[in-house]
């Protein structure tokens, strides 16, 4: 059984300065702790309600495979370790994993984020870079936050398969891979059409904040801006599903 002060130093890693002074943050949901595992994240402990290891016996044995330390709690106690309105019956706590340098030189395609500030967005992101085989997401300090429960849940695993750099010298880094021969390009309403503008064989896409687009600054470094364009009548397309759409035609 955990002790009140486990439950109390876990449950605060909801906490998003407890998550980044202790390098650990939460994972809900038997699917999303097996991927995390499986990813190569080192797992600190699995918690869950009493009931749950029993009737999942096989999460039981690939824990046990895994060397995974596991514990169950009492609901109420299990409660306050989730984020979520109707918790999955589990939980995973998880060790940062730490990039180590933007090496970029042989993908045809980064994707970069500047501002974008709601987690459900970034999680949707690097769901659609996972799934078109983008590997490396350049991100301003202002995104969301990496392991943010909803950008976990999001991502739907994916955030365990990429390489995710936050760049506090983000225009910089940008200005520096220009030099190495890529053209950046910036998604904009005013902008080129997507499917007939004249790709490179190197190029960084930044997408912006979802209110207030690219910034000034991002837009004085960029080689082009591009657009999807527009058949129907609404005003403009959420940046996560913008970037499904761009990221589609930009790996074809």
């Amino acid at each position: 059984m955990l002790s009140k002060n486990q439950i109390k130093y876990y449950s605060s890693l909801l906490n998003k300065k407890q998550r980044n002074e202790e390098k650990k943050f939460i994972v809900e949901g038997l699917k999303l702790i097996a991927e995390a595992i499986d990813s190569g994240f080192r797992c600190e402990i699995v918690i869950s309600q009493k009931d749950f290891l029993d009737e999942n016996i096989d999460f039981v044995k690939f824990m046990e495979k895994n060397k995974i330390n596991f514990n169950s709690v009492k609901a109420q106690e299990f409660e306050k370790l989730c984020d979520t309105k109707t918790p999955q019956g589990i939980v995973g706590v998880f060790n940062f994993r730490e990039q180590s340098k933007t090496y970029f030189e042989n993908e045809k395609l980064i994707v970069a984020l500047e501002n974008i500030s709601d987690p459900g967005n970034l999680g949707t992101i690097i769901r659609n870079c996972d799934w078109f085989g983008v590997k490396n997401v350049l991100l301003s300090s202002d995104c969301a936050e990496r392991y943010n429960p909803k950008v976990v849940r999001s991502s739907a695993g994916s955030i365990f398969h990429l390489n995710l750099f936050y760049e506090n010298n983000f225009y910089d880094v940008l200005e520096e891979q220009k030099k190495t021969g890529y053209k950046i390009l910036s998604a904009d309403l005013n902008g080129e059409n997507l499917y007939s503008f004249a790709q490179n064989e190197k190029m960084i896409l930044v997408l912006a904040n979802e209110a207030n687009g690219p910034t000034e600054k991002l837009l004085q470094i960029c080689d082009m801006k591009i657009t999807i364009p527009k058949k129907g009548n609404a005003e403009s397309l959420n940046v996560a599903s913008a970037s499904a759409v761009l990221i589609s035609q930009l790996t074809k």
